[in-house]
């Protein structure tokens, strides 16, 4: 077994800090942030006061992890740094910093196995640092966008967004009909709908991305911003691309009588 400091080698773990970085509420996802490339907002959280307690103090080293998946305990390194001034800033971004450029070969691609067993995120190095497993050394910058099969696809507006132009997800949706799952995680509403036309469900997901709508009536009605920040779309059904399209909305109809989207969902007919 492997521990984090076999490999960072850091001596003073009594000046270090570990923040494991997490969803929180609707706005701060920091592993799409960083599938994203926005590191300023990363480190903008990675340096932030809380509004009663500061985080960190000048000269201390600060490691920052980031929860790969919700429900399991993978962290991906994405910065070391040192601060060099405390702003004095509560509920706010309180430090300047400079990275250690030292560890860069391994932000982006050291993965840690760690069970927080606290709700506090900025953690003593030296009480948690021997709880940290290493569980691999990614060949290349850490990704994730392996096409995960179509049975495990559940993606929001914005993973959606990015992954429909990889090129694993267009190989495995443009070639298959299928019946997919709209889920509003605001409010827990449905809507069912089918893709047979061309590029069949690659084509239909990107006029969702395009237009938010996809043209679907009740859809048009909601703010687009409201779809950005709630949308989640999964695949119910696949099909062979040379399947009846009859079939399709066959089974699109039966799909819209046992999830009642008509009755309280977003489909309108």
């Amino acid at each position: 077994m492997i521990k984090l400091n076999d490999i960072l080698k850091i001596e003073n773990l009594d000046n270090t800090k570990i923040r494991f970085n997490l969803m929180f509420g609707h706005n701060w996802n920091p592993i799409e942030l960083f599938k994203n490339g926005d590191i300023t907002r990363m480190l903008e959280g990675q340096y932030w006061n809380y509004k009663r307690n500061k985080s960190y103090k000048e000269g201390q080293t600060t490691i920052g992890f980031v929860k790969i998946k919700p429900n399991e305990d993978y962290w991906l390194l994405f910065h070391i740094g040192k601060v060099t001034k405390d702003l004095n800033l509560l509920d706010s971004v309180g430090y300047e910093f400079e990275p250690l450029s030292e560890y860069d070969k391994y932000l982006g691609r050291l993965v840690i196995r760690f069970k927080n067993k606290s709700q506090t995120m900025i953690r003593k190095a030296e009480s948690v640092i021997e709880s940290c497993e290493v569980s691999q050394i990614l060949d290349d910058t850490f990704d994730n966008e392996i096409f995960p099969g179509y049975e495990k696809v559940n993606v929001a507006w914005q993973e959606l967004k990015r992954l429909i132009n990889r090129s694993n997800w267009i190989t495995a949706l443009q070639n298959q009909k299928g019946i997919y799952l709209i889920t509003d995680k605001s409010n827990g509403k449905k809507y069912i709908g089918s893709a047979y036309g061309e590029n069949m469900i690659l084509g239909r997901w990107k006029s969702y991305i395009k237009t938010c709508h996809g043209g679907n009536a009740r859809l048009k009605n909601l703010d687009k911003d409201h779809i950005k920040r709630n949308f989640h779309y999964s695949i119910l059904d696949i099909y062979k691309s040379s399947t009846d399209d009859q079939t399709i909305l066959e089974r699109e109809s039966w799909w819209k009588n046992v999830l009642m989207t008509r009755e309280f969902g977003y489909n309108e007919n």
